[in-house]
């Protein structure tokens, strides 16, 4: 091993996501911007071909070099793009995702989990997959989250049930409620689930984020939190006792609170994290306050998990008009979180 590599952190995998989409563009630019950008090492998992192809294609110098083990990433990063090979279908079309190259996609993720479960990968990088796809090739996993959490299970972890949270430089927020019909969310609304979320969402802010004293803000269901009852009475019987119970804990729980006063710029500055009901209730204000550069970050999950808030992009795929910024982040993110847990731990264990 070379002496330059010594004890250089850990670096991050990179799971390559749908071929045909705009996943391997924004890892082959996000090297790119290895060096402006301050970014930790990574190596991507999945087929170098796939990756050289994209660089053809968007007509970018870009080395690629294969590597057999997660290890001699550092040595390469400064120089090509180190790819982890792995066997799997690589032909593809931009813009057209074909169930031949499914077994690629989850093999890389299950290979990414693998290597940081053996103490060889700080934490995973996801780009975006086309579940459609997945689900026409026998996928059974609600989506990408749910499959991480049965492989950490598959690996020896307690099963959790793990939650999405938004990040970006000006807020954090999550969906209680995520993938599923608007008219299915009242009645998937319970007070144990509002709890061990706000329980989740609280350790994460003490051990990813390094917030010693989190303040969690809750979201009612219903227009203006329900109007003491006259607009839906969901706050009144769920949400405020579930509330009331965790600030009996001694956590700091404001709400429930009208989403619609939620997320102007001077209330995002009383919370660190906000939990909303409903998928749009969150993604809405922070897709309108950075849409390019928001981090999905798994929460919940013993490994470190991180991925660009945004999906394949069929339509842009292999036109060279796919912004990096949110993999950037996803990237710096994961990387910082991976540190604080580190921090977190020497000072508790």
């Amino acid at each position: 091993m070379p002496l330059s590599t010594i004890n250089k952190p850990l670096p991050l995998a990179v799971s390559l996501g749908e071929p045909s989409g705009i996943g391997p563009e924004v890892i082959l630019k996000s090297w790119a911007a290895r060096s402006a950008q301050g970014l930790p090492d990574f190596f991507a998992i999945g087929n170098a071909e796939i990756l050289r192809k994209t660089a053809r294609k968007l007509s970018v110098d870009i080395p690629v070099h294969n590597i057999e083990s997660a290890s001699e990433t550092n040595a390469v990063f400064e120089r090509a793009l180190p790819v982890l090979d792995i066997q799997g279908n690589a032909d593809f079309e931009f813009g057209k995702p074909s169930t031949d190259t499914a077994s690629l996609v989850l093999n890389s993720i299950e290979k990414a989990v693998d290597l940081i479960h053996k103490g060889e990968a700080a934490g995973l990088v996801t780009a975006p997959i086309q579940k459609s796809v997945l689900y026409s090739a026998g996928f059974t996993c609600p989506g990408h989250t749910e499959y991480l959490a049965e492989l950490c299970t598959r690996e020896g972890s307690p099963p959790e049930i793990p939650v999405m949270m938004l990040v970006s430089s000006e807020l954090r927020v999550i969906p209680l409620t995520i993938h599923m019909a608007l008219c299915d969310v009242a009645t998937s609304i319970t007070a144990e689930l509002i709890t061990e979320t706000c329980l989740k969402i609280h350790r994460s802010l003490v051990q990813d984020f390094g917030i010693e004293t989190p303040r969690i803000a809750v979201a009612g269901l219903n227009p203006h939190a329900g109007e003491e009852g006259t607009m839906g009475q969901e706050e009144q019987l769920i949400i405020a006792p579930a509330l009331d119970h965790l600030r009996d804990q001694g956590m700091i729980i404001y709400g429930p609170l009208s989403a619609d006063t939620m997320f102007h710029k001077t209330a995002r500055t009383t919370y660190d994290a906000a939990l909303c009901m409903y998928h749009d209730q969150a993604l809405i204000p922070i897709k309108t306050l950075d849409f390019d550069g928001g981090v999905n970050v798994t929460v919940g999950l013993p490994i470190v998990r991180t991925s660009p808030d945004h999906g394949t992009a069929l339509n842009i795929a292999g036109k060279n008009l796919a912004s990096p910024n949110s993999m950037i982040n996803a990237l710096k993110l994961a990387q910082q979180i991976y540190k604080n847990r580190q921090e977190w731990t020497k000072k508790n264990v």
